[in-house]
């Protein structure tokens, strides 16, 4: 035991020999929780799971550290089949004492199979859909999910519990039965268990311990049971004498009376057990194809989810690497890179280039692409600018203003300082007549080059427009 306060090792003394702390208390507290957990250990010894849980939780209240104390309360809940509570005992120590903790092992034992992850939360889910069928008294629905839980974790107590409660609530007593044994293996002296046993014997064994009434203190009988039927038998019957024929008439009486008794008691009986059992059985396999046919249709349902998100994505990939797809244009874009650095050839890049932006919307491209292209473009500009300004200059000045006006957009497109390609374009729309186009292009110009000559002119040109439009 070491001290809380200095971490020395504690002598019999009631203070710390290192820092004189008083440790009697101390040491009351960790000997109580001890004597908790080694209680806790005994009965867990003996399958007293519940006593077991009930110790090793006292000596935690006691010494939240006691790193034994929660990892076997952590191997009991396992035990019971609670292996979320077991997992969070054993975190808890884990992050108490993060090395030489024997709970790392026990997490790495559930958390490494990912089937028995997966079976653990099954179980979770399908105990939580039983009890909710229970709430809307869909009880043959919850016993199904109930066996479905114990066959993925036989352990299970509460499951075995509920199960044994329905059973009781349809007078199955001998399956009610079944399932509590199945409990009591588990845990000998579960307090809710015990208490379902005590009615499930109550109705198999009626009580046998009446009063008799009259002066007789002795019972003259002996009572025994077979299967689920008491058998009582008389004691001291002494048989009166009588004659032959006597005896011959009494024995046909009787078996008349238990022919008839047998014809109309007991083979009724008989069959309407038979049909009570065989209706049961369809009542069961119906639901479990009304369980089944929900479940494929769950999966149905996912597979056409499935079908329509693979769909979408081959949609996406074809739009990446089909004849126009962006794969595609990131391939022209770097040719053309690739043929202006070999050849220099600059119309050859702008016929690219040209090809590019009308296959793709450039500003919803991605920033290197943009800025690999605005690069290529800025390369070859200003030469293709001044190519193209002269060929749409001379087009100007012969009044060929459709081939001017295509030239000196390009012009203006590859080198947007060109003020004289889109003064020039201005005035290519004002004399073919496109007023409109004139007047947004001479905008342009006062815009992008104010304080200039051509600004001033085109101010002027603009107005003129404007004046004649509005006449």
């Amino acid at each position: 035991m070491f001290c809380y306060h200095c971490g020395c090792h504690l002598s019999e003394h009631d203070f710390c020999t290192a820092c004189g702390a008083d440790v009697s208390l101390y040491k009351k507290i960790m000997y109580v929780s001890n004597r908790f957990y080694n209680e806790g250990l005994e009965k867990a010894g003996v399958r007293d799971l519940t006593g077991a849980i009930n110790s090793l939780r006292q000596s935690l209240k006691f010494n939240k550290n006691n790193i034994e104390a929660r990892n076997l309360l952590g191997l009991v809940y396992f035990e019971t089949g609670e292996v979320v509570a077991a997992l969070s005992e054993w975190v808890i120590s884990k992050n108490l004492r993060p090395e030489k903790n024997i709970a790392d092992d026990y997490i790495n034992m559930v958390q490494s199979n990912a089937s028995r992850l997966d079976s653990i939360n099954q179980t979770i889910k399908k105990y939580n859909q039983a009890l909710v069928y229970c709430t809307q008294d869909s009880k043959d629905l919850a016993v199904i999910q109930l066996k479905k839980v114990l066959s993925l974790n036989p352990k299970f107590i509460r499951a075995h519990q509920l199960l044994a409660l329905l059973y009781m609530d349809s007078e199955k007593w001998d399956r009610a039965q079944r399932e509590l044994n199945k409990c009591m293996e588990i845990d000998r002296n579960n307090t809710l268990t015990l208490r379902y046993v005590k009615e499930v014997e109550k109705m198999l064994l009626p009580d046998e311990n009446m009063r008799q009434t009259g002066k007789r203190k002795q019972e003259d009988v002996v009572r025994y049971q077979s299967d689920n039927e008491i058998i009582i038998q008389p004691l001291n019957v002494r048989e009166t004498k009588g004659g032959g024929v006597s005896s011959l008439l009494n024995i046909g009486i009787g078996l008349a009376i238990g022919l008839a008794a047998m014809y109309f008691l007991v083979v009724p009986a008989a069959v309407s057990n038979v049909n009570n059992e065989a209706q049961q059985k369809i009542t069961e396999i119906g639901n479990q194809m009304d369980a089944k046919t929900a479940t494929i249709q769950e999966l149905e349902s996912r597979i056409a989810d499935l079908q329509a998100d693979n769909d979408s994505l081959h949609q996406e990939l074809d739009g990446y690497i089909g004849a126009d797809g962006t794969l595609q244009t990131f391939d022209t874009l770097l040719s053309a890179a690739s043929d202006y650095l070999e050849t220099q050839d600059v119309e050859q890049t702008a016929a690219s280039l040209e090809a590019i932006a009308q296959s793709v919307n450039i500003d919803e491209t991605s920033e290197a692409f943009q800025r690999l292209y605005n690069t290529l473009r800025a390369t070859i500009g200003p030469e293709l600018s001044a190519a193209y300004y002269a060929e749409g200059y001379t087009a100007y000045q012969q009044e060929d203003y459709a081939a001017a006006i295509e030239n000196l957009s390009r012009a203006f497109y590859y080198d947007e300082t060109n003020v004289d390609a889109l003064y020039y374009l201005a005035g290519a729309y004002r004399r073919s007549g496109d007023n409109a186009n004139a007047i947004a292009t001479y905008d342009k110009v006062v815009e992008l080059f104010p304080d200039t000559e051509r600004a001033r002119r085109s101010q002027q040109y603009r107005d003129d427009l404007a004046a004649e439009n509005t006449n």
